[in-house]
């Protein structure tokens, strides 16, 4: 019986050491191996003022990232991206930046500029910018490379009286106010004033009757043409023919007289 129990106990201990060994064996393979590339990368920006970096709104930032091949072999830079994050938590990220697909093959030992340009639309404020590029090597694999990594300030772009936007949003205001203004005013406000009556038709009568008066002394005026134009002259006509004959008295009447 004794010997039974050591040999059960001997292949439990076998077991045991099998399956720790198994174990850290699986433990070894499910690490990823670690791969390094001699690239660096830093991102400048042509638009950056003395205190720092403003991420305006509405309008594209540039970023121009160099890229530094120091490998044997050459790489690609296959992507650019970046985010956003809290300065207080590095863990929240408040907005990603758009990735760009490059695929730019850089050989071994050069240099490459690559232009890199986003926009954001967010309120003001100071942000932690992280941007990067996924390089690959020649056997296919993948690392990314910090390109910045940096406090940032989001602010809003420069406004002016003659900016279209600006100049429209006043038309269209003023068109509303004015429209409104003029509704009230033939609703509420028109109908208690008495309406003038129109001058118009007694003008117009007075011109009628003017003209009726011009008419007329036109009419005149080519009647005394006409008249003078046919008198003539009675020199020249024998006196007989002028002078009218007188009328004789009838006999009769004297003798009936007397």
């Amino acid at each position: 019986m004794t010997r039974f129990g050591f040999l059960s106990l001997a292949v439990f201990s076998l077991q045991a050491f099998v399956g720790t060994s198994f174990a850290a064996d699986a433990e070894k393979a499910a690490e990823p191996e670690t791969v390094s590339l001699a690239v660096t990368a830093q991102a400048s920006f042509p638009a950056s003022e003395i205190f720092g970096i403003k991420l305006v709104n509405g309008h594209p930032t540039q970023a121009l990232i160099d890229v530094s091949n120091d490998e044997p072999n050459p790489i690609t830079v296959n992507f650019i991206g970046g985010s956003l994050r809290n300065p207080d938590d590095q863990t929240q990220v408040i907005r990603n930046l758009t990735a760009v697909r490059y695929g730019v093959e850089i050989p071994a030992g050069q240099k490459e500029t690559i232009s890199y340009s986003f926009a954001t639309e967010m309120h003001p404020q100071d942000l932690l910018m992280t941007l990067s590029a996924i390089i690959s090597d020649s056997e296919g694999n993948f690392l990314p490379v910090t390109a910045h990594n940096g406090t940032v300030t989001v602010v809003e772009a420069d406004t002016s009286i003659f900016d279209p936007q600006i100049l429209f949003l006043y038309f269209f205001l003023l068109a509303c106010v004015s429209g409104t203004g003029y509704f009230f005013y033939s609703v509420w406000i028109a109908p208690y004033f008495p309406q003038k009556r129109k001058a118009g038709k007694p003008a117009e009568k007075r011109t009628q009757g003017s003209k009726r008066v011009e008419e007329q002394g036109t009419e005149e005026t080519s009647g005394t043409a006409v008249s003078s134009a046919t008198t003539y002259n009675a020199d020249w006509i024998p006196s007989h023919h002028i002078t009218r004959p007188e009328a004789r008295k009838s006999k009769g009447r004297s003798k009936a007289r007397a």
